[in-house]
């Protein structure tokens, strides 16, 4: 028999603890390994043998059956108990726990550990090692350690939550799993002060912030722990693990930054694709090496055992958009909880390994939200399709249109920002601070700049994409010339409708001299583009002179810095330009005396069609006159003399200057009187 009141924990130093059972009447010094083989010390022949995987165990029945209700049963439910042999490879835990067990069994000491306890924990439930065979037995043990010793230890819950990795479902279904989740929670987002913290994590450098420390006077016990001394360790854990801690801490209510920052840590160890410099993209070779990748980290942690050389890279390409995935599902909805580079180099990796399409969706609209923190190296995503353009340019388009309508809804929701983009930018020069359209106009003017070398590139989606900002965005379109420029030396082959077409997307004003005195001489831009171009500078000097002419006292001095500028300008204009310009001005002179000729033609066809008209009017009129009666010819006398009388009327004036008709008026009609 056991004696179970001889049987405690003993030992918690540096969270161990040693099993020791009541000594059996089967005396034993102990179990020895021979080969791929375990044999215990005693004088008694064994009579069981149990086999897991490739090694075996040599045990007797009486010590396993007396603890173990699983072999109990399976012993005494084979024919007439003859059973010596027994298969236990769906044991978790494996070999490692069963002789943990085992020893049990048998009255030998055994040391509990952080990084034993689970496997040993699932190996007892496995084995039914319960209270209503012995009391004080393997699971009561397991289970007090579980919740007395590790979970009251940071390095011990993270420890026991890392080697749960390999006891699935079992760690899931004893709650091993969300107990050491939310004792990690826990202790992430406690307050540190007067609590001594050995965390495991990497030295805080000297910019990370503080916590408070503590109100002692001991200076032994005052500690500086940066907020993100938890990073490290739950780095380590699995995927699916990880979602599960920072689920807990959310619930905790840390803060959104601080779990956007962990989750960036994560990403850097997991993905390496993703913290690569400049926003270059790593090739799913690099991604799925055995140096590399989802298997591996820097600490030598293994996620994925690939069984053979052949399918071990799709394996692990799976392994890492699960994590892509994972990490997509649980970035805290606030804007600015990771960074829009993150979220860029986070959306690459997604449409690499083809990612659920509405996780994609998902994470172009929280780019959408902080789209003007985006780099140019960051907004260069390849596109996977073949025989398409070299640049996803579809996805910037979408990109573009959420940020958009996000900024249209912060409009619409806040009355003190329902401007018109004009104001919101003057507003925000007078205050200091870029406007966000306005840097989301230089970043797109730059990707168009650099997409316009591609020769797959058609007119349309350039012209959608430039045209997708309003024009309030663009202060100056020096930049969005600049791509115009780059995209006809790319496409030499347009017609002079569609460069007109391109051009359109251009406002001549609102060009710089320096891009003017280009675009004069730019042989690849319409003539037209460039008449516009010189007559806005035109404009702008014109407007230039008079503003400062205005000016009280200081017209001469304001006045002469204007010509000396036009005139150093003239003066160092390159001989190109001056060439280009006298072909211009040519060209225009031409363009004058086509116009002055086309109007000399229209007066001439002019006149023609009046003259036709007359001779017309004669032919039609001269058959009606001989048609005319005497009574026409009589009315016609009557009316000629009527306007005879009124001519002599005219002619006659009296003494005052006045004529006759006129006084005639002023003298008052004597009416007659009705008799009625």
């Amino acid at each position: 028999m056991w004696d179970s009141e001889t049987e405690s924990l003993r030992g918690r130093e540096s969270g161990n603890g040693a099993l020791i059972p009541a000594k059996h009447g089967l005396k034993t010094d102990g179990f020895q390994q021979r080969g791929q083989s375990w044999f215990v010390s005693t004088d008694i022949p064994s009579d069981l043998l149990v086999q897991i995987g490739e090694v075996n165990f040599h045990l007797h029945k009486y010590p396993l059956i007396s603890r173990c209700g699983r072999l109990n049963r399976i012993i005494y439910e084979a024919h007439e108990g003859e059973l010596n042999k027994i298969h236990l490879n769906d044991l978790p835990g494996g070999i490692d726990s069963f002789e943990l067990a085992a020893k049990f069994c048998y009255g030998i000491a055994v040391d509990l550990t952080a990084s034993n306890i689970s496997g040993l924990r699932c190996a007892a439930e496995y084995l039914e090692m319960t209270e209503d065979l012995e009391e004080g037995n393997l699971i009561f043990k397991t289970e007090a350690f579980l919740s007395y010793v590790v979970l009251s230890s940071w390095r011990d819950s993270t420890i026991v939550l890392k080697s749960c990795e390999k006891l699935s479902p079992w760690a899931e279904n004893l709650q091993i799993v969300r107990r050491c989740s939310e004792s990690i929670a826990w202790k992430a987002c406690a307050n540190p002060k007067g609590i001594r913290w050995n965390y495991t994590g990497r030295p805080a450098k000297g910019s990370s912030p503080k916590w408070n420390d503590l109100n002692d006077s001991s200076p032994s016990r005052a500690v500086h722990v940066p907020p993100d001394w938890w990073f490290e360790d739950v780095s380590i854990l699995r995927i699916d693990h990880f979602v599960r801690v920072i689920t807990a801490i959310k619930v905790k209510g840390m803060r959104f930054e601080l779990i956007g920052a962990s989750i960036m840590q994560y990403a850097s160890k997991w993905i390496p694709g993703i913290v690569k410099d400049g926003g270059g993209e790593s090739t799913l070779d690099e991604l799925t090496s055995s140096g590399g990748g989802v298997g591996s980290w820097k600490g030598g942690l293994h996620m994925v055992v690939s069984r053979n050389k052949e399918d071990s890279g799709i394996v692990k390409a799976k392994d890492q958009r699960m994590i892509i995935e994972s990490l997509i599902s649980i970035i805290p909805p606030q804007k600015d909880s990771v960074s829009c580079s993150f979220l860029l180099r986070l959306l690459r990796m997604a449409n690499k390994l083809k990612v659920s399409p509405a996780l994609v969706t998902e994470l172009e609209k929280r780019v959408g939200m902080q789209f003007e923190q985006a780099t140019l190296s960051d907004l260069l995503i390849p596109s996977y399709n073949k025989g398409e353009t070299m640049y996803d340019v579809d996805l910037v388009q979408r990109l573009l249109e959420h940020f958009l309508v996000q900024e249209q809804t912060e409009c619409a929701s806040s009355p003190s920002r329902q401007y018109t983009d004009k104001n919101m930018y003057e507003e925000s020069q007078k205050a200091g601070v870029s406007n966000a359209k306005v840097r989301v106009a230089k970043l797109v003017d730059s990707y168009l700049t650099e997409i316009a070398r591609d020769r797959n590139l058609s007119l349309t989606k350039f012209q959608v994409l430039a045209e997708a900002l309003p024009e309030s965005a663009r202060t100056c379109d020096d930049g969005l010339y600049r791509a115009i420029d780059s995209y006809l030396k790319a496409h030499p082959a347009l017609s002079e409708h569609e460069r007109k077409r391109l051009c359109r997307v251009m406002d001549c004003q609102k060009l710089s001299i320096d891009a003017c005195m280009h675009a004069a001489q730019n042989e690849r831009l319409p003539l037209r583009v460039v008449v516009q171009v010189l007559f806005s500078e035109q404009v702008k000097i014109s407007n230039a002179i008079a503003n400062n002419s205005l000016k009280d006292g200081a017209g001469d001095a304001q006045f002469q810095p204007m010509v000396s500028t036009r005139k150093t300008l003239l003066e160092e204009t390159p001989q190109s330009f001056q060439e280009g310009w006298e072909t211009a001005k040519k060209d225009i002179n031409t363009l004058k005396f086509e116009l002055e000729t086309v109007k000399t033609k229209y007066v001439e066809l002019q006149n023609e069609m009046e003259s036709l008209q007359k001779q017309f009017d004669k032919m039609v009129v001269k058959p009606k006159l001989h048609s005319y009666s005497s009574s026409a010819w009589t009315s016609g006398w009557k009316k000629l003399s009527r306007l005879a009388k009124m001519s002599h009327m005219d002619t006659h004036y009296d003494v005052s200057d006045q004529p006759v008709a006129e006084q005639t008026r002023k003298t008052p009609r004597r009416w007659r009187n009705s008799i009625s």
